[in-house]
C-alpha cells in the first residue's frame, strides 16, 4: 500500500487541502501522453529463484509522493517500510484473517523484481476464462515506467512456504491510464500465470467472483499481506467495515484499516460470506494519506478495470 507524504508547508495547513480536489487536468494543460502499452510479457521467474529465503526478505513496494501535486505524476520514491506522520493511538482496523475458508487460498502474496531489487505485493485468484488469472494493484506490475520481472504468485503464503506453489507469470497488464502516466486513480493491474503440475490456479486453488460498476458506500472486507511494521508479510490480514468514497484527491474507494506497505494489490470484496470465505472483488489494496493514518483507499472497478481483466482472461 502507498501513501502520499505531504511536504511539511502542506501538512501545516490540512485545513486547505480539504477546501477541494486536486484536479489531474489544468486548463492550457499539455496533452496526454501517447497511449503506452497495457500489457508486458516477462520473462518467467526461473525455478527456484523465489527460496524461502527470498521471499521472506523481499521488501514491500511503498510508493511515496512528496509533493502535493497533479496525482497522475507520481516522483520516484524508495522501496521500503513507511512511516506514518499523524497520530498512532488510533483504534487499528486491521487483524489476522481466522476465518479460513476459500479467501485464505484465492488470496496470496506477489512476488517480483523492481530495479534490481526483490518486492512484493499481495494479489487475489479470479474467476475467468483461462483460470490462470490474478488481479493486483497497477503499481504491483509496473512503475517508474517499467514493468516488474520474475513475476509469481505464491497463493496462501506462509510465513515462507508455498503450500500451493509458486505460479509464474506469463504477461501482465494494467490500466491504460496507469500504464501511460501512473494515474492513481486507475491503480488496477493483472496477471496471467502459467500452469503447475498440469493444472491451472483456479483448478488448484479456487477463484473469486468480481463485481464492476457497483457503486460505493457499500459494507466490503479488504485482504492482504503487509510487510511493513507493524507487520511481516508472514500472515493474511484483514479489514472490514462500510467503505466510502474519497472527498479528498482520488475517485476511490476509502475503509478504515491499518495494513501497511506489502499489502498493496490485495482484494475488497463486497457480499463477502465469512463463512464460506467468498465474495465478489471490486477493488484493490491501493494506497493511503500519510495526515490520514488507519485509512486505505482502493480504485473503482469501472470500465478501466473491466478491461484489464477481459485482456488478461482471454490471454
Amino acid at each position: 500500500m502507498r501513501r502520499h507524504r505531504f511536504a511539511a508547508t502542506v501538512l501545516t495547513a490540512v485545513g486547505a487541502l480539504l477546501a477541494g480536489a486536486l484536479s489531474t487536468t489544468s486548463a492550457g494543460a499539455a496533452p496526454p501522453p501517447a497511449p503506452a502499452p497495457s500489457s508486458f510479457a516477462p520473462q518467467q521467474a526461473a525455478d527456484g529463484f523465489w527460496t524461502a529465503e527470498r521471499m521472506r526478505g523481499a521488501t514491500p513496494l511503498d510508493l511515496i509522493h512528496v509533493t502535493p501535486g497533479s496525482v497522475r505524476a507520481p516522483v520516484p520514491a524508495a522501496v521500503g517500510a513507511e512511516t506514518i506522520i499523524g497520530p498512532t493511538s488510533f483504534p487499528q482496523a486491521g487483524g489476522p484473517w481466522t476465518g479460513g475458508g476459500a479467501v485464505v487460498k484465492t488470496s496470496g502474496r506477489v512476488f517480483f523484481t523492481f530495479q534490481g531489487r526483490t518486492a512484493s505485493c499481495s494479489g487475489n485468484s479470479v474467476t475467468s476464462q483461462n483460470g490462470s488469472t490474478v488481479m493486483t494493484a497497477g503499481h504491483c506490475v509496473k512503475y517508474q515506467g517499467s514493468w516488474h520481472t520474475d513475476w509469481i504468485f505464491v497463493p496462501g503464503y506462509d510465513n515462507g512456504q508455498a503450500p500451493y506453489g509458486r505460479w509464474s507469470a506469463t504477461k501482465t497488464f494494467a490500466t491504460q491510464q496507469w500504464a501511460a502516466s501512473e494515474d492513481i486513480n486507475y491503480d488496477v493491474g493483472a496477471a496471467v500465470v502459467a500452469p503447475l503440475n498440469g493444472r491451472t490456479l483456479a483448478e488448484t486453488v479456487g477463484a473469486q467472483g468480481l463485481k464492476f460498476n457497483g457503486g460505493y458506500n457499500k459494507a466490503m472486507y479488504a485482504f492482504g499481506f503487509p510487510a511493513a511494521d507493524p507487520y511481516d508479510g508472514s500472515k493474511l490480514i484483514h479489514c472490514s467495515g462500510n467503505s466510502s468514497k474519497d472527498f479528498l484527491f482520488s475517485q476511490d474507494h476509502s475503509l478504515g484499516c491499518n495494513m501497511t506497505g506489502g499489502s498493496s494489490g490485495g482484494p475488497w470484496f463486497e457480499s463477502f460470506d465469512e463463512a464460506t470465505g467468498t465474495g465478489l472483488q471490486v477493488s484493490v489494496n491501493s494506497f493511503g494519506y500519510r495526515f490520514l493514518p488507519n485509512r486505505m483507499f482502493g480504485p473503482y472497478f469501472g470500465p478501466e478495470a473491466k478491461s484489464v481483466y477481459d485482456q488478461a482472461q482471454a490471454t
